[in-house]
């Protein structure tokens, strides 16, 4: 069974910095697109940040400048460096990756970590 964990959230001052990690486990054959979602209280799920096998990335121009995604292909882990961190910032920051398990490909999502922003 595939399983995406995260670590790395926490509470940070703004203009601190933070990583977030993701790994998938399981019997996996590939990871294609692996990517960031954020979810503040009260706000629908966003988009932040993907990249694709050979390391192309985009990002929502809210981040641009200020966080990077990366990725590890061997560990099937994706990271996301976040830098320069606002309070809008806080959420709670959900990973992504499109999975191809022998079987099937599909979208797997990760339990989520808290991020927060404030003085």
């Amino acid at each position: 069974q595939v399983q995406l964990v995260e670590s790395g959230g926490g509470l940070v001052q703004p203009g601190g910095s933070l990583t977030l990690s993701c790994q998938a486990s399981g019997n996996i054959f590939s990871v294609n697109t692996m990517g960031w979602y954020r979810q503040a209280p009260g706000k629908e799920r966003e988009f932040v940040a993907r990249i694709n096998r050979i390391g192309d990335a985009n990002y929502v121009d809210s981040v641009k400048g200020r966080f990077t995604i990366s990725r590890d292909n061997a560990k099937k882990t994706a990271y996301l460096q976040m830098n320069n961190l606002k309070p809008e910032d806080t959420a709670v920051y959900y990973c992504n990756a499109n999975i191809f398990d022998y079987e099937m490909r599909g979208d797997y999502w990760g339990q989520g970590t808290q991020v927060t922003v404030s003085s």
